[in-house]
């Protein structure tokens, strides 16, 4: 494929486009506000001169790849584009308007995609007289970066789309994935305990934000706590995902939102970027020390991981990805130490099904079903890998 258009030259789109270009696409970089757009173009200006500073790149290499980018407030330039991607607000109506223009705009052949986190590929999808073309790439933050590329087709997708489209991502030095389209395809949907029984624990008094985090680094191995994190995505981001998945799934209380984090998005203390969320970023020393309790520490990471691993053997029960694919977003996706399936694997199915019993039976809430593949695998002392 010559030309890309993405639509959106916010954080993710100029992302994506900084990535097409890299490959050596003609990118056409659309928004409708000038601002930014000149924004766009100054941030990738900045990011290939750190790049140069850093010697991984040279002049010649950043002339190539800005050059090969369009800027523009025209949508009329996007029509010779043979896919284009949007990346705009995570809103059905504006986008359902967005591609119905672009399907007038553009060749039959042309694919429509959308880099959506969290809406339905299927309805995005029935806003076009061709839903066939349409289909969902989900890159991740930052795009140059993240390795992982979740690639979903619509109920209505093409084969051929689907193979096109992940022929393309894979050229750019992309990992993909495949997830059938269901709310927080794989990545945002498995890793809501990470967020969610962290701040259950918290709510019950069991231990600190900071005990937490720590637990979960130094006992698990993950490289940001589950409150570290939130912070850093933000609480506007994280919070709405989580929201979106639970309404989505009909209100099942495995994804249900707390109240805790509302509040903060409701104060708009959305963490790093405001300056405050779960930790005050106003203070010399934002964390305070951690328990030093180690038994405190493994109880927390245990509990969160079993509940991570319940939701990802579940993933597969739904029949949502497979388990190689699974595995992979987490690891590529959100950098998590180990697969969840594999790690369920080294811990023993027996004992996980014991421990998310254990949860179960403390608390008689249906967050805590154990899922019936880990029950059934672990009658027949099987193995996921």
């Amino acid at each position: 494929m010559e030309q890309i258009g993405i639509i959106g030259a916010g954080t993710m789109g100029r992302g994506i486009a900084q990535v097409a270009s890299t490959a050596g696409h003609k990118v056409i970089l659309f928004d409708l506000h000038e601002s930014v757009i000149q924004d766009a173009q100054q941030s990738h200006t900045k990011i290939l001169d750190r790049l140069i500073e850093k010697g991984r790149i040279d002049e010649n290499e950043k002339n190539r790849i800005l050059g090969n980018i369009e800027y523009t407030a025209n949508f009329n330039l996007l029509s010779d584009s043979e896919i284009v991607i949007e990346a705009i607000v995570e809103n059905l109506d504006i986008k359902h308007k967005v591609f119905k223009q672009l399907e007038s705009q553009v060749s039959e052949s042309c694919i429509i995609a959308s880099n959506t986190s969290s809406l339905s590929i299927t309805s995005l999808a029935a806003s076009l007289d061709n839903p066939g073309r349409f289909i969902g790439i989900h890159f991740f933050n930052p795009a140059p970066l993240m390795k992982l590329v979740e690639i979903i087709p619509a109920i209505q997708t093409s084969i051929g789309v689907t193979d096109k489209a992940t022929n393309l991502i894979q050229s750019w030095n992309k990992t993909t994935v495949q997830a059938k389209d269901t709310p927080g395809f794989i990545v945002n949907k498995v890793a809501r305990p990470f967020y969610s029984e962290a701040i259950r624990i918290y709510e019950e008094g069991i231990a600190d934000f900071s005990t937490i985090d720590d637990a979960m680094k130094s006992m698990a191995g993950f490289r940001m706590g589950p409150f570290q994190l939130m912070d850093f995505i933000g609480h506007d981001v994280n919070y709405t995902v989580t929201e979106t998945v639970w309404e989505a799934f009909y209100y099942d209380p495995r994804y249900k939102p707390s109240f805790t984090q509302k509040r903060l998005k409701e104060a708009g203390f959305l963490g790093r970027k405001s300056g405050r969320g779960f930790y005050d970023y106003n203070q010399e020393n934002p964390v305070p020390p951690p328990s030093e309790d180690e038994n405190l520490k493994k109880y927390i990471a245990n509990r969160i991981i079993m509940m991570l691993i319940n939701e990802a053997a579940d993933t597969l029960h739904s029949r949502i990805a497979s388990k190689e694919d699974i595995d992979l977003a987490m690891t590529k996706g959100v950098n998590y130490p180990n697969g969840l399936l594999a790690w369920a694997d080294e811990i023993g199915i027996q004992v996980c099904v014991e421990s998310i019993d254990a949860l179960y039976n403390d608390y008689h809430e249906d967050r805590y079903r154990c899922s019936p593949v880990l029950r059934m695998m672990a009658k027949q002392d099987q193995k996921f890998f």
